[in-house]
């Protein structure tokens, strides 16, 4: 790691100038012109525009396409053809990492590899959320306000970055500050060591963030859910809490988002993705002049059907076979294209795929379905079987579907397990991510491999390898095993 973290420090300067520069055209996350001509470490924390243009720039970099967090090599999409939800076109080419993940077949080598592609962007984030934090802190000269909510938006985004580095590689080693030096030779750190921090920065995040949206100046509440507030922090701890087996801490922060009702609600179907939608609890804005969301440019398939390039996946016959056979989210959320005599069916959450269409669609992070589905299971793991099955029919009514009849235990954490795989499908991993905290993934994986005529599961294929060069540079740092 310690060629990637010298590079870093050179570019950190050159990064904040150019982000600064691209804010302009970024009218809803920014209103402002670049105020300086140099920024570096050293002035970038002097005033407010300046400080807060290094956390937007992180949000607009995330949603730059290509950069692994949205449309074609995204987390939503290599992590689905890792699992059973996406289908890879025959037409991709072997030597694509797109193969490697839907094969489950990744692997380490000193040229090359595939699987790794997530470590370094995961972990230059983290490091500007490093610098962020410690420049806010030694900052004497922001408005307090602008300092306070900055610090929990580095605070909040490390942890955000971490959770999906734990998720996918394990152990991992956990950097808190920006010195590169002694970063470079650092150990890898237990999963749970990695959960406890954390847990412990979204806390921290939660009494910094403003329970309000706010705008690009940090200071004035907005329509806008572009920024992270409190609740965004309240709902990946929620999260987090479900992934590490503290049901009632689960149910206590899902319980604060849900029960926030004047900002939060359940939404028609059509109406869940927009911009700005009312079960938005954190959304990305499109930077691309020409076009929405890259996950609908990317997912969306046009007349002409799958290609090798823009649209190499479409969905797998297992999640269509899953959906019941009155659920409105398979008719609203699923569309298809037939190519001669083949239909190829793809997600449409997001529907506008079109060149130069009005901005109306923004990349959900975090949503409100979700923190009913964690407090269901949290009340499932707890025994309370009635408040379980009430939550997991909130979700089941708004997709028409009628009661839940499930009712022990067991089989309430199976059908919830399900309602997490046709609602949160193509987003963020999930299903991958379910399969493997659930300890599922042996059981579903042998099953889907087979289908996918790939290589035979194997246990350790559930995590990812680590980039061989960083190992090679680290001699404290250890491959996966399997790798």
């Amino acid at each position: 790691m310690n060629s990637k973290y010298k590079l870093i420090k050179k570019l950190l300067g050159l990064w904040l100038l150019l982000s600064i520069a691209s804010f302009t055209s970024c009218k809803k996350l920014v209103e402002i012109s670049a105020p300086v001509t140099s920024v570096n470490g050293a002035n970038v924390y002097l005033n407010d525009v300046t400080a807060t243009s290094v956390l937007t720039g992180l949000y607009t970099t995330m949603s730059r396409g290509g950069y692994n967090f949205t449309g074609n090599g995204s987390i939503s999409m290599n992590l689905g053809l890792s699992a059973d939800e996406l289908t890879l076109f025959s037409g991709v080419s072997t030597s694509e990492s797109k193969y490697y993940y839907y094969t489950n077949s990744l692997f380490a080598q000193p040229t090359n590899g595939a699987g790794s592609e997530y470590w370094a962007p995961l972990y230059q984030n983290i490091f500007i959320c490093n610098a962020a934090i410690e420049g806010l802190n030694a900052s004497v000269t922001l408005t307090p306000a602008v300092k306070e909510q900055l610090l929990g938006e580095a605070t909040f985004m490390r942890a955000f970055f971490y959770f999906y580095l734990v998720n996918m590689f394990g152990d991992v080693p956990l950097l808190l500050n920006a010195d590169y030096k002694r970063n470079a030779t650092l150990p890898r750190t237990p999963i749970s060591q990695v959960y406890q921090q954390i847990i412990t920065d979204l806390n921290t995040a939660q009494g910094m963030l403003n329970d309000k949206f706010v705008d690009a100046s940090v200071l004035k509440t907005t329509s806008e859910r572009t920024r992270p507030n409190k609740w965004a922090a309240t709902a990946l701890l929620a999260r987090t809490f479900l992934y590490t087996g503290d049901w009632p801490n689960a149910i206590t922060e899902a319980s604060s988002v849900i029960n926030n009702s004047s900002l939060f609600t359940l939404t028609a179907l059509d109406d869940a993705f927009l911009a700005n939608s009312n079960e938005a609890i954190w959304q990305l804005q499109p930077v691309s002049s020409e076009h929405n969301t890259e996950d609908a440019w990317h997912f969306i398939l046009p007349s002409s059907g799958p290609d090798e390039s823009d649209h190499p996946v479409y969905l797998s016959p297992q999640l269509l076979y899953s959906f019941e056979a009155s659920d409105q989210r398979r008719a609203h959320w699923i569309d298809s294209v037939i190519l001669n005599t083949d239909r190829y069916y793809y997600p449409f959450k997001y529907k506008s795929a079109t060149s130069y269409a009005p901005l109306t669609e923004y990349l959900m992070v975090f949503r409100l379905a979700e923190q009913y589905l964690i407090r269901a299971e949290a009340e499932a793991q707890k025994g309370d079987i009635q408040a379980a099955q009430n939550d997991l029919n909130i979700v089941r009514h708004r997709a028409g579907l009628a009661n839940t009849t499930a009712a022990d235990k067991s089989s309430l954490l199976a059908a919830i397990l399900h309602e997490r795989q046709v609602e949160l499908f193509s987003e963020w991993g999930h299903r991958w991510l379910d399969l493997k905290r659930t300890n599922n993934v042996d059981a579903v994986m042998t099953f889907v491999c087979s289908q996918k005529n790939s290589s035979q599961w194997k246990n350790f294929q559930k995590l990812f390898p680590l980039p061989f060069k960083d190992i090679n540079a680290d001699i404290n740092l250890a491959q996966n095993s399997g790798y």
